[in-house]
């Protein structure tokens, strides 16, 4: 089953993708800061089968864009997909190769993200 780490601060949106993206066949791993995510990231065991990030933009502490800029040091190919309401955020991303997904994210439109996401870096070698 391909692994997914979620990333978001509000409870009520962690739980609700989490059992859309659970209900589609992926193990999720949650998080509720870039730092708790970083941490966890640095785990290997743990993330070992990790094929895709979704994250928030807007964090406590680090932004999105703060986490996948530090994301880029140690793990430069894992597709990110970020969640935003705040369409001025994408400059934030120039660069970090990620992928946006406006709020509001419907159920299906979030796993074809997703599942695109990891059938494009398996393509790469990823």
């Amino acid at each position: 089953m391909p692994e997914v780490l979620l990333i978001d601060d509000s409870p009520t949106q962690l739980s609700v993708r989490e059992a859309v993206l659970k209900s589609a066949g992926f193990t999720v791993l949650t998080a509720v800061s870039a730092e708790q995510a970083l941490s966890l990231l640095h785990d290997q065991s743990a993330t070992a089968g990790l094929e895709v990030i979704v994250t928030d933009h807007v964090l406590p502490g680090a932004s999105g864009d703060s986490f996948v800029r530090e994301l880029r040091h140690f793990s430069p190919s894992v597709p990110v997909l970020v969640i935003t309401g705040m369409d001025e955020a994408e400059k934030e991303y120039e660069g970090l190769k990620i992928t946006f997904l406006h709020k509001p994210c419907a159920p299906e439109d979030l796993i074809m993200q997703v599942r695109e996401a990891i059938a494009q870096n398996r393509r790469a070698g990823g």
